[in-house]
């Protein structure tokens, strides 16, 4: 078990967000990182200084703490100084504090590939937790005893979870996800796919061709030393596993019965396992030097 402490807006909506993650074996919300010693509600809404946080327990043996934060990011505006949807003040920041200084580097990195998204300045504060105060009673699961009440974090987001927990369940689990129906199989917009967890770039739309099998299919990856190969005899077949090789997240199979044309190879890969960056926000996101494959 390992924890982590997020903050980005009213902890009720976080706290149900993570609680529907894969993974995550317990939550609780409270007050970081502020002023004083007796801390409450009341004194957080005057400006003790304190961030409203969820303290996240999980299993890092099932979530990995980049791909946990990937989640974090996907409900907080990380260009926000202390505003998070309706939600205003200091309390209402973003921040990651952490108990193990052997997640700083996990952190910094996670979000040195999170500026090449934005423009703007990503302003999440990081630090190591200097203290932690449970939050009142009422506080804790609130959105399960009263669904209806406020919640800065659209609904949809909520349902967003069940995708990508599809994700999860594809490059941890090795999983396959519904034929037909995922997000790229009919995809063939110029651009680059890069690994879901690490952003790291493994195909290249020029690369991509129909087929019936109902998976996105390229004839080859950007480079053979970004994957990593294994003998997959689950199923009752004799099957070539793809994997990411730094991620270690399983991507698909490859086979031999793709277009001669092509090199006749076929790499079939879950598009819950990818991520896929549209040509003309490569150079914004920082892959401009894959634009040269387009010319």
């Amino acid at each position: 078990m390992k924890d982590i402490y997020l903050a980005g807006g009213c902890f009720w909506g976080v706290q149900k967000y993570f609680d529907l993650v894969d993974g995550i074996i317990g939550t609780e919300v409270g007050y970081a990182n502020g002023r004083g010693k007796k801390v409450t509600y009341k004194t957080v809404c005057n400006c003790s200084g304190h961030a409203e946080v969820v303290h996240i327990i999980y299993n890092s043996d099932v979530i990995k703490l980049d791909r946990l934060l990937e989640y974090y990011y996907d409900i907080i505006d990380p260009t926000s100084v202390n505003r998070q949807g309706n939600d205003t003040g200091v309390q209402y920041r973003t921040g990651i504090y952490y108990t193990d200084k052997k997640d700083v580097e996990v952190i910094v990195n996670s979000l040195e590939r999170l500026q090449k998204r934005y423009k703007e300045q990503v302003v999440i504060e990081v630090s190591e937790l200097k203290n932690f105060t449970r939050a009142e009673k009422y506080h804790q699961k609130f959105l399960e005893k009263y669904p209806f009440s406020y919640c800065h974090i659209p609904s949809y987001k909520f349902r967003e979870v069940v995708n990508k927990d599809m994700s999860f369940y594809v490059t941890k689990k090795k999983g396959t996800e519904p034929a037909f129906k995922n997000k790229y199989y009919n995809n063939f917009k110029d651009g680059i796919y890069v690994d879901i967890d690490t952003n790291e770039p493994l195909f290249l739309s020029k690369d991509k061709f129909q087929s019936l099998c109902g998976w996105p299919t390229f004839s080859k990856p950007l480079d053979e030393n970004l994957l990593e190969k294994r003998k997959d005899l689950s199923h009752f077949m004799i099957r070539t596993e793809v994997l990411s090789k730094n991620s270690k997240n399983h991507l698909g199979h490859v086979f031999n019965d793709g277009p001669k044309e092509f090199g006749g190879k076929r790499y079939c890969i879950n598009s819950a396992a990818l991520r896929f960056i549209p040509k003309e926000k490569m150079e914004e996101e920082g892959f401009e030097s894959y634009l040269k494959y387009f010319h």
